[in-house]
């Protein structure tokens, strides 16, 4: 049967949204059903894959209690404020709620122009469907929060952008579709009205608890800020770079959302940068806690009329809960990294253990994933393999030896402390060239490289027969140089 669908998004004022139905498609065709989260939302797997099912996910049908709609937001895009944005290739169809009750949007990306969309044809390619559903579902398995893909549907019709492509709509999942850019709007032309709905309507369903606060706005902008710095200090554990980290594409809910040109290093240096419109290295990879902490600046200027009604007062809130981030960041930072390097207590030298290691990888090049996955069988004594990651360098061994040291000092079998580490050290991540050639394999119609990619994907802490091919670097002509958004 289809799924009962809801829209609360749709109960809010006119000027929120929108009401759009998604275009219809010619020949629309199922390339991918995400079985296990259809499992999880408790939907029928069997409807979803039958025609009506799939007319459905194609955006050719609408079904029962959903309010297709396209979001209004703004955004601060590298840097620079665009007072209109919204979903100008994306259909919010409404919300479902799961077995436990909890509420999830579901949404058509690709699925026709919207009053949003400007010059833009409002489809999208099926390499960056496809590349969205791997990263998304690899994110979900590293167990980082993060919007999920349902499915993805071939079109039958192609879009157009450097060269022809085969059209797709992908079936997105997410807690929520605000952003930090849909305050931005409202703020932009001073509605205070429509803020406080939006400020309502975001604790309501995402932060409940602050509703019991004398303040419930300044505790939704502390919430949000401790959800990203939690996030970013997640993304940067497993070496993934975002690309497009402008505020339109930040989500209140603290998952990771809108993957464009998203990558995950394979050598380590801070400075990486993929995206191929990021071309002054705005979001590279140790930029990413620095712009969190700017996007999430423009959410708290946006909250300023509720956060107190005295102008001067309401500054001082805001930058009291801004300034917080930098250490928020820090203890998330330190948390995960420590983890990652098998330490369970805090001692003050453990910063600068994590740093020195970092910038020993940056200098020799190493691997960002395997270096930390070959830690772990250093942690029982068997180094060479760390050493090989990192060159044989003597800033390495330097290095192995202080961690040795640190160790010393906490009681923990080896056995158990690699068995911890091998939870935090990914053996598997959706390294690019893999990602490149499963994705232009599904273009000619062969999935069977996806399919092979999906599976080594979702066990990323196990060290698998079958996954050994995905954990290997990039043969030199493999190396992808740069990642594109496909819009």
């Amino acid at each position: 049967m289809p799924p009962a669908f809801d829209n609360s998004y749709a109960r809010l004022p006119e000027r929120f949204y929108a009401r759009q139905p998604p275009v219809a498609v010619a020949r629309p065709a199922l390339v991918k059903l995400n079985q296990a989260l259809a499992a999880e939302l408790g939907l029928d797997r069997d409807w979803l894959g039958s025609p009506d099912g799939i007319s459905m996910l194609a955006g050719n049908s609408v079904p029962d209690g959903a309010e297709p709609l396209a979001m209004a937001y703004a955004g601060h895009q590298f840097g620079g404020f665009v007072p209109q944005l919204g979903d100008g290739r994306a259909i919010l169809l409404g919300e479902i709620l799961d077995p436990r009750g909890e509420r999830f949007d579901i949404q058509l990306k690709g699925s026709g122009r919207t009053p949003f969309s400007r010059a833009g044809d409002g489809r999208a390619g099926l390499g960056p469907v496809l590349r969205e559903y791997i990263v998304s579902e690899a994110m979900q398995a590293l167990e980082i929060p993060t919007t999920r893909s349902l499915a993805a549907v071939a079109t039958g019709e192609p879009v157009y952008r450097d060269t022809e492509l085969p059209g797709a709509v992908l079936t997105r999942v997410a807690r929520s579709h605000v952003r930090i850019g849909t305050f931005e709007y409202f703020s932009a032309r001073g509605d205070t009205e429509a803020l406080r709905v939006l400020s309502d309507y975001v604790i309501a369903r995402h932060y409940p608890e602050a509703t019991d606060e004398e303040r419930p706005s300044r505790a939704l902008l502390d919430a949000v800020i401790a959800a990203q710095a939690r996030l970013v200090a997640q993304w940067l554990g497993v070496g993934f770079i975002h690309g497009v980290m402008n505020t339109d594409n930040m989500s209140i809910a603290g998952e990771t959302i809108d993957y464009g040109p998203c990558a995950f290093m394979d050598t380590y240096h801070p400075s990486r940068v993929y995206s191929s419109i990021d071309h002054r290295g705005r979001y590279a990879f140790g930029n990413q806690p620095r712009i969190a902490h700017w996007n999430l600046s423009r959410l708290a200027e946006s909250l300023l009329p509720l956060l107190d009604e005295d102008p001067g007062k309401a500054v001082e809130e805001a930058q009291a809960a801004i300034d917080a981030f930098p250490e928020r960041f820090g203890q998330a930072h330190l948390e995960r990294f420590r983890a990652k390097l098998g330490l369970l207590e805090t001692h003050h030298e453990d910063g600068d253990l994590i740093r020195d290691l970092l910038d020993t990888m940056a200098e020799t090049g190493a691997d960002f994933t395997n270096s930390f996955r070959s830690l772990c069988d250093a942690a029982e004594g068997r180094e060479e393999g760390f050493r090989t990651e990192l060159g044989e360098s003597p800033a390495g061994d330097d290095w192995l030896l202080r961690w040795r040291e640190r160790l010393a000092r906490e009681a923990r079998e080896p056995a158990q402390r690699a068995a911890a580490m091998r939870r935090e050290n990914p053996a598997v991540i959706p390294r690019n060239h893999r990602v490149e050639t499963a994705l232009g394999a599904a273009v000619e119609g062969d999935l069977d490289p996806l399919e092979s990619l999906l599976q080594a994907l979702a066990f990323p802490w196990e060290e698998r027969f079958e996954s050994l091919p995905y954990r290997q670097p990039p043969e030199p002509h493999e190396v992808v140089q740069q990642t594109f958004c496909g819009t």
